[in-house]
């Protein structure tokens, strides 16, 4: 088995996954693989420890469910990364959370589509059943990893092409300033969590048997009067939320 100089010791009397993963722990302690980073595949690392790759597998699942690592399907195991702390406040905002953690910031737009307000859907937005509403739906990403899901709902009669907007614009607040909107506050949020469903999971790149945290939130401009209805969905393993005062 691969040892380096200041590793832990060997210790022949344990289960060769347990020594396997030992040794990928010194890797990572030792910084031969840092957060983020892309372990070699399972046939790569029998070949290295000289093992099967069911011995491998089993190392690799125990740092998985230790939180160590973490699976991408179709991607590969990768070295997990601190999780982002992403505060929900008055000023909800995805960018300047990212930006505050030491995160860079994506956004990508997925579709866009108009609906008509059904009668809750009306009571939310202030506007009438059977009013038009803009749909946009959008992948947010942390580091180029994908970390939410949200869709945003918003009157089609007050805010026209805004789906175009934020093509062009890539966010929520400078679509709103298009609109004579400076400023927007979260009048209320509420939290859940769920099992992912349809293609949620392949989009944020999840297991099917990882939670997702799922916010509904309201915002308001200066007036008090609602500008948008969101439902976030956000990989648990990612993200974790900090509820303001």
């Amino acid at each position: 088995m691969t040892t380096h100089p200041g590793d832990s010791p060997p210790t022949e009397g344990l289960p060769l996954w347990r020594q396997i993963r030992q040794s990928l722990m010194d890797d990572i302690d030792h910084g031969r693989f840092r957060p983020g980073d892309r372990l070699p595949t399972e046939f790569e690392l029998a070949g290295r420890f000289q093992v099967n790759r069911h011995t491998v597998r089993r190392a690799l699942a125990e740092m998985e469910k230790e939180g160590l690592l973490r699976v991408e399907q179709g991607r590969g195991t990768f070295v997990h990364e601190a999780v982002l702390s992403y505060s929900l406040g008055r000023q909800t905002r995805f960018t300047a959370n990212l930006k505050s953690a030491g995160r860079d910031p994506g956004h990508q737009l997925l579709s866009s589509w108009i609906e008509l307000a059904d009668d809750a859907m009306a009571k939310t937005l202030d506007i009438s059943p059977g009013d038009p509403v803009t749909v946009i739906e959008t992948l947010g990403s942390a580091d180029g990893r994908p970390i939410s899901l949200a869709l945003e709902y918003l009157s089609a009669l007050r805010f026209p092409d805004f789906a175009k907007a934020y093509a062009e614009d890539g966010g929520m607040t400078a679509s709103f300033r298009r609109f004579g909107i400076e400023t927007y506050e979260r009048k209320w949020t509420r939290v859940q969590a769920r099992l992912p469903q349809g293609t949620e999971a392949e989009l944020l790149k999840l297991p099917r048997n990882r939670p997702l945290l799922v916010t509904e939130g309201l915002d308001v401009d200066s007036a008090g009067r609602p500008i948008g209805y969101g439902v976030s969905r956000f990989a648990s393993d990612r993200v974790q939320l900090f509820v303001e005062s």
